[in-house]
């Protein structure tokens, strides 16, 4: 598996119900809600990007705004305890349901959580050093991995699994559940083709000592 994310979903319902109808990028409440989410950063226009591609590195951020949901895709998403989001993210989105999804093909980890009006329903860390974090009920689409009924492929490698599945097994069935796409596997006639949800491209850097003096007012 290649598959790599790190990103946080916000959505007024069903962020899956919300992205299925293929809805147009709303540009302007992209860029508003970047430089809301990221004031520390200068944020320059580099592009166009899609739900293919949600692990961009430290100095850039993926962003799209839709009808009902917006997608947020940074580095400070990467966190193997979901819970610990830092609060900021939760208080922007006042009244929505929050999502952070991640996955790292590298280490075989995945990650998610949820929250409804501030509060975290659900949080899972997973990867085959064990369970970083497991807190709240199960959701169901959860159930039939740790029932054991996707086990681990025999590799002559994989005896002694900590897990009773792969990781990124779980982390592509959260995907398809919670946004309605893949980045593995073949899934069904509903599956949503990622690439075809757009997401603005933006570069990121923190202005310098001497941008910060020139703002800064002057005292006479």
């Amino acid at each position: 598996m290649g598959a790599k994310t790190w990103m946080l979903v916000y959505s007024d319902g069903d962020a899956r119900d919300a992205l299925r109808v293929g809805p147009r990028l709303d540009r302007d409440a992209t860029r508003r809600l970047a430089a809301a989410l990221f004031p520390d950063d200068e944020l320059e226009p580099a592009g166009e990007g899609d739900l293919c591609f949600t692990s961009p590195p430290r100095d850039e951020l993926l962003i799209g705004s839709f009808p009902g949901v917006s997608v947020v895709a940074a580095k400070e998403f990467a966190i193997d305890r979901p819970s610990r989001l830092e609060p900021r993210f939760l208080t922007a989105a006042t009244g929505r349901n929050v999502t952070l999804l991640v996955m790292h093909s590298v280490v075989d980890w995945f990650a998610y959580a949820r929250w409804s009006n501030g509060e975290l329903l659900r949080s899972l860390s997973v990867s085959p050093d064990g369970i970083r974090e497991d807190l709240g009920p199960r959701m169901p689409f959860e159930e039939p991995y740790w029932s054991g009924k996707h086990p681990v492929e025999d590799d002559g490698e994989s005896e002694g699994y900590p897990l009773p599945f792969h990781p990124l097994e779980l982390g592509d069935a959260a995907l398809c559940e919670l946004f309605g796409y893949q980045l593995e596997g073949s899934g069904d006639g509903d599956v949503l083709e990622p690439e075809s949800i757009a997401l603005a491209r933006y570069r990121r850097s923190r202005p310098s000592w001497w941008a910060f003096w020139r703002r800064a007012p002057r005292r006479s």
